[in-house]
């Protein structure tokens, strides 16, 4: 995926809503960086998201253009919903989006480390892989991860602690024990 797939579907999920500002999450949020990220971080061919001002239209906006659709079909990518309550977040997280106008639409990409505490969250390995591709190309910061782990309100005390376990693993294989 590249940044013009996600103005395609940005602009069809404008003709579907009427909106122009939509969050995307998940894997895609590398998209939203100054320099090309690595083709792990990319891989994905869903784009979560949701219109910043009507989170609840995603799943209209799913139903014509997300997976099984005639739009998928067509482009060989799709829209998945999304809702701001879905993922496990750090506070703050609104106030960090990074920002691409495309003129007629424009996407908030959720910060790249943000997205990692909600990926470490989930934990399944292609997340495993997206964060640690992220550390290697110091695209993402462990110090950053570490203190937005303590703004984070976790689902429970299981989550909060696999998180860590998975920040532990990491910082070990990646060799970040000495990052402060």
């Amino acid at each position: 995926m590249n940044l013009s797939h996600i103005h395609h579907v940005l602009t069809e999920a404008k003709k579907i809503t009427n909106h122009t500002d939509y969050v995307i999450i998940g894997s895609l949020t590398a998209l939203g960086l100054k320099v090309d990220p690595p083709d792990e971080m990319v891989r994905s061919i869903d784009v979560d998201m949701y219109p910043k001002d009507d989170p609840g239209r995603a799943g209209e906006i799913a139903a014509l253009i997300g997976q099984g659709s005639p739009f998928e079909d067509e482009h060989g990518y799709y829209v998945d919903a999304a809702s701001p309550d879905l993922p496990t977040l750090p506070d703050g997280w609104e106030d960090r989006f990074v920002i691409h106008d495309f003129g007629d639409v424009k996407a908030l990409f959720l910060e790249l480390n943000d997205a990692a505490i909600s990926k470490y969250a989930r934990g399944e390995i292609r997340d495993r892989i997206w964060i640690q591709e992220g550390l290697k190309m110091k695209l993402l910061s462990m110090p950053t991860i570490e203190c937005r782990l303590r703004q984070t309100a976790f689902l429970d005390e299981l989550e909060e602690t696999s998180v860590k376990q998975r920040i532990a693993e990491d910082k070990k294989l990646l060799n970040l024990d000495n990052e402060t």
